[in-house]
């Protein structure tokens, strides 16, 4: 599987997902001009992702723990959409058996952002969210 990088900008996020690694992140800001261009690719990155997670539990037996960590400083309400799409992938994912685990961290003084990662939790039927303050 590849990896994908997508290097942050002034306005969009630092993404790194590494399975070989086992590290998955998104952290910075997002409010990309065109936020289904920059959101469509992970998401489809992350569909591949699975396929290969089944072909490997079909070969390997169970895989290991994903964790898939994120770190926004800020995100825009057309970015909060998609990342609301990441999450369900994930939750799928996570639904379909997989050891999929959110580690969402966020500013001790931005309970905003704490807030928004737990509206987004209560949305998910499987995937556990563990909030971290830094």
């Amino acid at each position: 599987m590849n990896v994908l990088i997508i290097e942050p900008s002034d306005f969009s996020p630092k993404v790194i997902f590494d399975p070989a690694k086992n590290l998955f992140e998104i952290s910075g800001e997002s409010r990309p001009e065109n936020t289904s261009k920059f959101y469509v690719p992970i998401l489809e990155w992350l569909v591949q992702y699975q396929s290969v997670l089944y072909w490997e539990k079909d070969k390997f037996g169970e895989g290991t723990s994903h964790v898939f960590e994120f770190k926004f400083d800020y995100f825009n309400s057309t970015s909060a959409k998609f990342i609301m799409d990441v999450l369900m992938q994930l939750d799928k994912m996570a639904q379909d058996g997989f050891s999929i685990k959110v580690k969402w961290y966020y500013d001790k003084r931005d309970e905003d952002m704490k807030e928004s990662g737990e509206e987004f939790s209560k949305l998910l039927k499987k995937l556990p969210v563990e909030f971290i303050e830094t």
